[in-house]
């Protein structure tokens, strides 16, 4: 009976991982088509998000079913509990990806200009934060899933500096509004795709270590 609850597990594993990768895939597809204005990028983001949404209802519902069913103990429960958090994080690294995908339809229908802030580099910092916290996930490593938090004092960083560059050009050419705030928006979607990657390695800490770190609480080892 454990064998086949611990092969339930294993597949629930496997299906937040293809989840990971569907919502990583959203996330590089509406960066790339802000780096080229290609719009059909952004409807490959836009069709994508109704699967990335069955497949959350699927986990959840798988999870539940496992607690109801099996009533886990201890490490095997939090495992479970990170899972359906964790889910709930990468449909909303999702939703992030539609946004930016929703702004960068917006800015095509004005002059395509250099503005002070470096999307794509922002846009790689945050996703390299989801693929780090998502390797703690497959490791069960809470060491690396630490390392996490670190990074997400750059993308803060990075997203103070856009915001203050771009209310700056705000100001001095007005004209330029509407492609600056749109940058505006899609520099703080990527900051919250970096939120939900820190949500995900405190996921990964509580359900290695047994400690809740929200809020960056100081862990018990």
């Amino acid at each position: 009976m454990r064998v086949k609850f611990h092969q339930s597990l294993d597949q629930l594993k496997e299906l937040l991982l293809v989840m990971a990768g569907m919502a990583e895939q959203a996330i590089q597809r509406s960066i790339e088509a802000y780096r080229t204005r290609d719009l059909s990028i952004c409807e490959l983001v836009f069709r994508s998000e109704p699967a990335i949404n069955r497949l959350e209802r699927e986990i959840d519902q798988m999870a539940l079913d496992l607690l109801a069913m099996e009533q886990p103990m201890a490490i095997d429960l939090r495992f479970i509990l990170a899972v359906i958090r964790i889910n709930a994080d990468l449909e909303r690294v999702g939703d992030q990806a539609v946004n930016i995908a929703v702004r960068v339809r917006e800015m095509g229908a004005f002059a395509n200009i250099d503005l002070p802030v470096d999307i794509p580099k922002l846009a790689s910092l945050a996703s390299a934060m989801v693929r780090k916290a998502l390797q703690a996930f497959i490791e069960g490593d809470a060491e690396m899933a630490d390392t996490v938090f670190r990074m997400d004092d750059q993308v803060n960083e990075m997203n103070d500096a856009a915001y203050q560059a771009l209310s700056t050009l705000i100001k001095e050419r007005p004209e330029l509004t509407p492609q600056s705030l749109n940058a505006l928006i899609i520099a703080r979607n990527l900051e919250r795709v970096g939120d939900h990657a820190t949500n995900i390695a405190e996921d990964v800490i509580f359900w290695v270590r047994g400690a809740d770190v929200r809020h960056h609480v100081t862990p018990v080892q």
